[in-house]
């Protein structure tokens, strides 16, 4: 598939930049176990950015990359940074990354901006992205209204750049699906947050276990900033005042600092613990290479299955 054959990965597959989790370690970790890791910048400062590099550095000799979030104020510096320190892959998020592409193709970086409809996969081949990933409601965090199934046929026939398939990728089976809709490779978050090595607290990775296929809840949709986390004390809260028609202001009281609150202090009842659909597949805690390797093994499985199949 594209992707692995233009990292030179093992897998074609991409970790997700999820904030406050894509440490620099962990991207690092991604790295080694065969797939291409990212440093999740949501949230980071320039210097907090920099540290992440150099720390992945220091666990890998294999390509990673950096997801950045471009509402991030320190965005500009941000985008000048990946530069100087010689990263390779860049995606993209909240933004149009068109004022960078020319810094930073000269640099030679590959541009892979997340996407939620086809409107944006042309505007951002437009502006001279290499691919796009094509995330569908069904992922963790910021969604749109798309599912996965619906997103990724239609990008696919809008652009001429490979399309990289996420949401709702836990096993063998979703990942041919997606191959089925034209994908040229995959990302996935909510899956590898059930690693050993997930740098989240024990009590996310416990709430993930116990989620059910209903498990999940998207906030922010009446207001306009659409959010899937694990269901619990704040989202019931958030959406009940939501629906009362509390402020942006009001409802921002909720989450923030929940993130933080959810990965580093373990708080399942105020934090904001995103995850995806898939989190009501998971079932154990286990080491990211084997989760990966899982991954593949069912889906060359599912695919020798499916060709007995007849029609």
């Amino acid at each position: 598939m594209w992707l692995n054959e233009k990292f030179n990965l093992k897998y074609p597959l991409i970790q997700g930049g999820m904030a406050r989790v894509a440490t620099g370690h962990f991207a690092a970790q991604c790295a080694n176990a065969g797939i291409l890791g990212l440093i999740g910048s949501g949230g980071m400062t320039l210097e907090m950015l920099k540290s992440a590099i150099d720390e992945a550095k220091t666990y890998t000799d294999k390509i990673f990359g950096v997801n950045l979030m471009l509402l991030n104020p320190d965005a500009d510096k941000q985008a000048e940074l990946v530069v100087k320190e010689g990263i390779k892959v860049v995606t993209t998020g909240a933004g149009n990354p068109g004022k960078y592409m020319k810094m930073w193709k000269q640099a030679g970086i590959t541009v892979i901006p997340v996407v939620a409809s086809v409107a944006m996969a042309k505007r951002m081949e437009r502006a001279g992205a290499d691919a796009v990933i094509a995330e569908g409601c069904e992922s963790g965090g910021h969604v749109g209204e798309l599912t996965t199934i619906t997103l990724v046929p239609q990008v696919k026939e809008a652009v001429s750049i490979p399309v990289i398939a996420a949401g709702g990728i836990a096993s063998g089976k979703q990942a041919l699906a997606a191959l089925a809709l034209g994908a040229d490779g995959f990302q996935v978050g909510t899956i590898l947050l059930s690693s050993k090595e997930a740098p989240i607290h024990p009590n996310y990775k416990e709430a993930l276990l116990k989620a059910k296929d209903t498990g999940t809840v998207v906030t922010g949709r009446i207001a306009g900033t659409p959010v899937r986390i694990l269901k619990n004390k704040m989202s019931k809260t958030y959406i009940q005042k939501e629906k009362e028609g509390a402020d942006l202001m009001e409802l921002e009281k909720f989450t923030l600092g929940g993130l933080a609150r959810a990965v580093i202090e373990g708080d399942t009842d105020t934090g904001s613990l995103m995850a995806g659909q898939t989190a009501g597949m998971l079932h154990s805690i286990r080491p990211l290479n084997i989760i990966i390797e899982e991954l593949f093994n069912d889906l060359k499985k599912e695919k020798e299955k499916l060709q007995e199949v007849q029609l």
